[in-house]
């Protein structure tokens, strides 16, 4: 290996060596974030979600000469192409800022051409390059589509620039670019997140689980921030809008703006919970908790849900089982963790059969029914006033397992009010919206059917029948019977 070949391989080992020996310049540590994952070719998809003004344009243009540079070989070479919301905002902003860097480096002024629309190498001009390219904003899908058609390369690159408002066609075009298994295929793509929809909400959102997600922050307060936004500007909006206003949420937290006043929570709240951590004494002493939605058809999962307290750990997963096995990884899972009640989702009494087989075996399944009535006497049904609880619980620090699946699942159902009584977008709905039911979500909501207790009280919850709870087995109404208890532990 040259000497040449060498340098090379360093650099396509690490881009952040490559910006600092070509460029002279030190990466932000969100920079830093970003080129670690641009080496990392079993990331296939980066998306940058960031306020206003922290580098984000820089990044890319650092990523475009790295790949250009790094990646190849005799008779394959490194192709790509980038567009924009906008051709005059491609020329102005991405195509300039590449020309910027590429004046700071002699190597890449004697190796590269830079033109008004394309960048490619002096001695492979028509195989060795990189494209600007703007989509037909008149254009129907299809045609929008071919803004990124026709490359093909086993080292293949796109970038998307200011992603918010580009078709979701032109994603599903360099989409097509990450077939071969071998080589280097990436797609990036940034942006300010002030559309609620398009590919970069798509990216922290539905399709969360595809892409790694790059949040930059500007928030004074917030340790991570981006340090080049002015702390004095982003204070400025603060005091003169509010920190809940969606002109901050956007342009100083880089946060999208809330999706509609009737959504549960947003994509930000359950990506903090996810990355959030609770200290051990700060949930030990609540009770230990399972929630078991049981699959309705072929196509949905049965979710085992753990909850104690403030932290949700890493639910069991089961596809096309029986009620028997259900039943078995359910008293295995209480055996081994120590759950203390065990909440069965039996609407419709799809979850009948792994009640039976629970009680069978001398467990105490408590049986909830989405459909019945709601303790809190706000809500229309049991289902609505258990997800609410949930999103509370979110936004008051709850802990997430990191499980990508789940933002949409939390973000996508809406709610409304019936006759003053706060109703839940009806799980069919939910469904056909996002392809998929909302299993984990329902899963971790059933943990939420009776009120927070300490754990290992003694107490007897069996008397309770969650699925109808203005009775109780004994005659009793079910809150008396509640409080009653409570005075007990008292």
């Amino acid at each position: 290996m040259t000497p040449v070949q060498e340098k090379k391989m360093a650099w396509r080992k690490d881009p952040a060596r490559f910006v600092r020996e070509q460029f002279k310049a030190e990466p932000d540590p969100w920079q830093l974030e970003f080129l670690e994952a641009l080496a990392d070719r079993s990331k296939l998809r980066i998306a940058m979600k960031a306020s206003k003004g922290p580098g984000k344009t820089t990044c890319l243009a650092w990523a475009i000469w790295w790949f250009m540079v790094c990646w190849g070989e005799i008779g394959n070479h490194p192709k790509g192409a980038a567009t924009s919301i906008s051709k005059e905002n491609l020329k102005d902003n991405l195509w300039t800022e590449l020309a910027k860097w590429r004046s700071i480096s002699p190597f890449l002024v004697a190796a590269f051409e830079w033109t008004k629309e394309r960048i490619f190498a002096k001695d492979h001009p028509e195989t060795w390059f990189f494209s600007a390219r703007a989509f037909s904003k008149s254009g129907d899908p299809q045609q929008q589509s071919n803004t990124l058609a026709g490359m093909h390369s086993k080292y293949l690159l796109f970038v998307l620039d200011e992603s918010g408002g580009i078709p979701q066609s032109v994603v599903a075009t360099a989409e097509a670019g990450l077939v071969e298994m071998s080589g280097f295929q990436k797609i990036l793509q940034s942006g300010n997140p002030t559309h609620l929809e398009g590919p970069l909400y798509a990216a922290c959102t539905s399709q969360r689980h595809l892409w790694s997600v790059v949040t930059v922050n500007g928030d004074p307060d917030n340790p991570k921030r981006s340090p080049r936004i002015s702390v004095q500007w982003a204070r400025e909006q603060i005091d003169t809008y509010g920190r809940e206003n969606p002109w901050v949420l956007v342009n100083v937290f880089g946060e999208f703006p809330p999706a509609s006043i009737n959504v549960l929570l947003g994509p930000e709240e359950v990506e903090a919970a996810m990355n959030r951590a609770c200290p051990p004494d700060s949930y030990q002493w609540s009770q230990k908790r399972l929630g078991i939605d049981v699959a309705r058809f072929g196509d949905d999962r049965t979710v085992i849900f753990p909850r104690q307290g403030m932290v949700a750990f890493e639910p069991i997963i089961m596809r096309v089982a029986r009620t028997t096995d259900i039943a078995a990884r359910v008293a295995q899972k209480k055996l081994d963790w120590g759950s203390e009640v065990e909440f069965v989702d039996d609407s419709g009494h799809w979850g009948h059969g792994v009640i039976d087989n629970l009680i069978a075996a001398g467990h105490s399944p408590m049986p909830v029914f989405f459909e019945g009535k709601a303790i809190d006497p706000r809500y229309r049904n049991k289902r609505a006033e258990m997800w609410m609880l949930m999103a509370e619980w979110v936004k008051n620090g709850g802990c997430l397992p990191n499980i990508p699946e789940m933002v949409r699942e939390l973000t996508t159902p809406t709610y409304t009010f019936v006759n003053g009584l706060f109703q839940l977008e009806p799980k069919d709905l939910i469904k056909k919206r996002m392809g998929f039911s909302p299993d984990l979500g329902d899963g971790l909501a059933l943990t939420f059917s009776m009120p927070e207790m300490p754990g290992k009280t003694g107490m007897e919850f069996r008397d309770f029948n969650v699925g109808n709870v203005g009775r109780v087995k004994s005659g009793f109404d079910a809150m008396e019977n509640f409080d009653r208890q409570m005075e007990k532990v008292a």
